[in-house]
């Protein structure tokens, strides 16, 4: 019997104009960070640390999705600075990460049919969680409220806050302590095979893959070799889907 799903956030929950194409969007981000570090009084050459954050970032990426382990932004900012002798000590860090992911949580916006679609499961007595991969637990926060989605999912879990990403399982074992529940009783939905359709069968939980944003090189690499137990082109056919799933179970 299926009892709880999992949820993915970005391009399952939401979705952005730019199909997670951000290395398009990392410049405008890191000159508003500029901007805020500037004006909390730091000293530095504009283009020399727009250019160190920027390697940074792309360097400890390959490792996260290597390794799968997170490295928080927090993090990868304080490896800037100290590289560059950048003085920052009684900087308001919290402040400047909310000035870098400013313009690109303005880019994200409920995807169509989720409230309706999360209300019906809600009312069908399921449980929802949200896992979500991610280098900013607050910026993860901030595009929950942004779209309205808090009431309906209970724990959220973000890798920035636990260390691992999916796929590594051990990232849903909040999830299932929480709701007391076994992983056949749970089922993973998101937009990545690598992460979360890899991430479900790694932890012995059912998965639905949703299409809507899925048109990514990783996703391409994985697709005749992570296969999911369901597809979801739309999330207003996800009730059937889960219907089904119940069904076979």
């Amino acid at each position: 019997m299926l009892r709880g799903l999992i949820f993915d956030l970005g391009s399952t929950l939401i979705y952005n104009q730019h199909n997670n194409q951000w290395s398009q969007l990392r410049p405008r981000m890191v000159s508003d960070l500029v901007v805020d570090l500037k004006a909390q009084g730091l000293t530095f050459d504009n283009d020399q640390f727009a250019a160190a954050f920027i390697h940074n970032i792309e360097d400890f990426d390959q490792q996260r999705q290597t390794h799968f382990k997170e490295i928080t932004t927090d993090y990868i900012l304080r490896v800037t600075f100290k590289e560059l002798n950048i003085q920052a000590d009684h900087l308001d860090l919290p402040r400047a990460l909310t000035a870098l992911f400013a313009f690109s949580e303005s880019q994200w916006q409920p995807m169509p049919h989720v409230h309706p679609t999360l209300r019906l499961l809600q009312e069908r007595g399921l449980r929802l969680a949200i896992v979500s991969n991610a280098a900013d637990s607050a910026n993860v926060q901030r595009l929950i409220d942004n779209a309205a989605l808090r009431p309906y999912f209970d724990p959220i879990i973000v890798s920035a806050n636990v260390g691992v990403r999916k796929p590594n399982p051990r990232i849903f074992e909040p999830v299932l302590k929480t709701w007391g529940f076994a992983p056949n009783e749970v089922v993973m939905i998101g937009d990545t095979l690598g992460a979360d359709i890899l991430g479900a069968k790694n932890a012995n939980m059912k998965s639905i893959w949703v299409t809507m944003q899925a048109d990514t090189p990783y996703n391409i690499a994985h697709r005749d070799t992570i296969l999911p137990d369901a597809i979801c082109e739309s999330l207003d056919q996800l009730p059937l889907i889960i219907g089904t799933l119940e069904v076979g179970s």
